[in-house]
């Protein structure tokens, strides 16, 4: 169910076609609570009309030149008010559950088209863009469309009654009412335009806001170690100020509407009655006092949805404009796109001659040449910006923009689907997102697994201890707040432990743990027997390398040596002297 409303900008077809899905949404399984929500508004104008009608009755038998008794009259003005009566009860049902369904299945189609994306496709976002339109760019939606869709049909259903008794009582004055009806009209044409083009603005601006917002929470800790807080507060107070001058622009070019729409409405409404009054004046046996009296009675139905409209138009043009602009978001590189993999690695896992550059002409890797069979365990060490990260990250299909050769078992991975590549390998890093929920819940990500899996992901993780003295129902707090950084990281291998998958990455896991702690961590991994493990990692610790089946180190973005422990120790090379300074 979309209004046509005309579209002037490059690309309105495509943009028309990408938002159509999100508001069928709107509607989907919820036409029956709108149906009866109309039918209220029905009601309702019948009802009306006949207050109408029977206010010109009950002035012409006044006057004397009425056609029905004062008993009629009344039965009638009973039905009118039952009908009212009846509209509101409908109305008390069906119009709360059409709108919150309306917004719910919203969300909730957004939500899942957001977690469609693919990780390529999401990294480069800013998410700031979709917490506004998941909170700020809903409420517009639903005060701006939804809440007045029904108020917009009951009022043009009540108009097109109206204008059925004014043609009724006299033709003349009908059209010399439509005439004065063109001034409300043109409101809405010069406005409607500028109120999508301000509801855009303030929505643009409430996301650099609302990121603005994001990070300071996210970097609390490193605002105040730094002493930045007069810094951070006039970037604040910027992007505050921006976002209330494009509310103070929205809100008054909605006050122009506002009067606009009035003032047109008075010219109409007063320019009829005086018409009418001076057509009965004349002596015209076809208008009455009665019948100019429901002329300015019927206008203020011809006039609802006329004076309704701008602002109903100006609505819905913006929140289109806002579904548009999420629907071009969420439809940019959603799919991921490849062929299945296998989940299990027999071979091995090569890299050849690899190239990557985050920014053109800044390479990251250069040349990198690796190979890890499968079942072993590798270390990638080297100095900080030696792209040991980067090559992990591209393991793991974060771009596709890189030359050369990454093959699973023989596989080129630019070939593969990444949502299959997610079930080959996973990944441990450094900084572990915990969910405020339960342990158990932050293990099984949500999803239910035999009580006998997750006990051995507990078991192999060395979350015994944690479990017995907590409890698997513990709320681990915002982001694991209630939680050591050991802890969290014996989560994060837990998760991928009940996973199962065959291969696993380790990015940075102890970067920020103790010494202890890292080595307990990383002897955990390291006693996983049957996994291919290749693990980054700054800390040079003898009894976890040597364990290692091949080191790899890079410099520069290549690997400058790679070989066992002992054999790297022996060369005295690039990695005798990164261990030998890692020891001082």
């Amino acid at each position: 169910m979309e209004i046509e409303l005309s579209e002037n900008k490059t690309g309105a077809k495509e943009i028309k076609a990408l938002r159509r899905p999100f508001l069928r949404e709107l509607f989907r399984e919820n036409r029956f609570n709108l149906a009866m929500t109309l039918v209220s508004a029905a009601l309702m104008a019948a009802g009306e009309l006949v207050v109408s009608w029977l206010i010109k009755e009950i002035v012409d038998l006044i006057s004397g030149t009425g056609g029905y008794t004062f008993g009629v009259l009344l039965a009638i003005a009973g039905g009118g008010l039952a009908l009212m009566a009846l509209a509101a009860v409908i109305d008390y049902v069906f119009l709360s559950r059409f709108r919150a369904k309306a917004m719910k299945q919203y969300r909730e189609y957004v939500f899942r088209r957001l977690l469609d994306k693919g990780i390529q496709a999401f990294s480069g976002e800013n998410s700031s863009l979709y917490l506004s339109a998941l909170s700020n760019d809903v409420n517009t939606i639903e005060r701006d469309f939804i809440s007045p869709l029904q108020n917009i049909i009951g009022t043009t259903l009540a108009f097109a009654g109206a204008l059925g008794l004014m043609l009724w009582y006299s033709p003349l004055l009908t059209l010399i009412s439509i005439g004065f009806s063109l001034l409300p009209v043109i409101v809405s044409i010069v406005f409607g335009s500028k109120a999508e083009k301000a509801e855009k603005a303030v929505s643009d601006r409430k996301e650099h806001y609302t990121g603005m917002l994001k990070d300071t929470l996210t970097g609390f800790a490193v605002i105040k170690s730094s002493k930045a807080e007069q810094s951070i507060a006039r970037m604040h107070d910027a992007q505050n100020e921006s976002v209330a001058d494009a509310s103070e622009r929205r809100t008054g070019i909605g006050v122009l509407i506002g009067y606009s729409s009035g003032i047109s409405g008075g010219v109409l409404q007063f320019g009829v009655f005086f018409v009418a009054a001076a057509m009965a004046l004349s002596g015209n046996n076809s208008v009455t006092g009665g019948t100019a009296i429901v002329f300015v009675q019927l206008l203020n139905y011809v006039l609802g949805p006329i004076q309704a409209f701008p602002t109903f138009f100006a609505g819905a043009k913006s929140s289109f404009g806002l579904i548009g602009k999420l629907a071009e978001a969420l439809n940019r590189n959603i799919p991921d796109e490849g062929d299945p993999i296998a989940p299990s690695l027999t071979d091995s896992i090569s890299v050849r001659n690899l190239h990557f550059a985050y920014e053109e002409g800044k390479p990251v890797l250069d040349g990198v040449n690796m190979e890890l069979p499968a079942g072993g365990c590798y270390a990638l060490v080297g100095g900080s910006g030696s792209g040991k990260s980067t090559i992990l990250n591209l393991l793991m299909a974060s771009s596709r923009d890189y030359q050369g050769e990454i093959r699973y078992d023989g596989k080129e991975l630019k070939t593969v689907s990444p949502g299959s590549l997610y079930d080959l390998v996973s990944i441990i890093q450094q900084n572990v997102f915990v969910f405020n929920s339960t342990i158990r819940n932050n293990i099984t990500m949500f999803s239910d697994f035999p009580k006998e899996e997750v006990d051995r992901a507990v078991r192999m993780s060395g979350l015994e201890k944690l479990i017995r003295e907590k409890g698997e129902d513990y709320l681990c707090g915002e982001n694991g707040s209630g939680l050591s950084g050991g802890e969290r990281q014996r989560i994060s291998i837990a998760r991928a432990l009940l996973r199962k998958t065959p291969v696993l990455f380790v990015d940075e896991a102890t970067a920020s743990l103790d010494a202890e702690t890292s080595f307990e961590v990383l002897d955990a991994i390291l006693k996983l027997d049957g996994y291919t493990r290749v693990i980054v990692t700054h800390d040079l610790d003898e009894n976890i390398l040597r364990r290692c089946t091949g080191l790899f180190t890079l410099k520069n973005g290549a690997v400058a040596e790679k070989g066992t422990f002992d054999n790297l120790m022996e060369k005295k090379g690039y990695f005798y002297s990164l261990f030998t300074v890692s020891q001082r």
